[in-house]
């Protein structure tokens, strides 16, 4: 007889459990955002089913339950993890959470008109560079521009001490 061992995680000090079974799906958002864990929390009072599993992408061991992700991925945008590992980032990631929700249906076909995904790609990339400036939270002034979108060369300031 083979074991194979468990990962329970920790989620904002609470174990989740809503899947002790195990979902299907599994998402991966940025944990420091408030933004993202507001998303987050409305996609779990949506998900009666329990479809998706969610990790903030700085909970230990995700990198390692997910190997072939890059770590930049988890900066630049959210992770959607499906059976056998196939994998969607960014808006894609959003249109399949909307195929997936019994009522997200009703809005997901929207992607399928001409010039819609890659308007929603961009929007998606725009959004997800600039989230830590819609005040989510004292502690997003603080953090590093880790994301390079290969835009213009990265300038920083030290907002503490207001030095340039």
């Amino acid at each position: 007889m083979t074991t194979v061992p468990v990962v329970r995680f920790v989620v904002a000090g609470t174990e989740s459990d809503r899947c002790t079974e195990g979902c299907p799906y599994t998402l991966v958002y940025d944990g420091m955002c408030q933004i993202c864990q507001r998303l987050v929390r409305r996609l779990n009072d949506w998900d009666r089913d329990h479809t998706f599993e969610s990790i903030a992408s700085q909970a230990p061991g995700v990198h390692a339950r997910f190997p072939w992700i890059p770590e930049q991925a988890y900066r630049e945008s959210v992770q959607l993890v499906g059976p056998g590992g196939e994998t969607w980032q960014g808006a894609a990631a959003i249109e399949k959470i909307l195929d997936l929700l019994p009522k997200g249906r009703f809005v997901s076909w929207i992607f399928r008109i001409p010039l819609v995904r890659p308007l929603a790609d961009w929007f998606y990339r725009w959004f997800a560079s600039n989230r830590y400036k819609f005040g989510c939270g004292e502690h997003c002034q603080y953090r590093p521009l880790d994301v390079d979108h290969g835009d213009a060369a990265p300038t920083t300031t030290d907002v503490r001490d207001g030095a340039p």
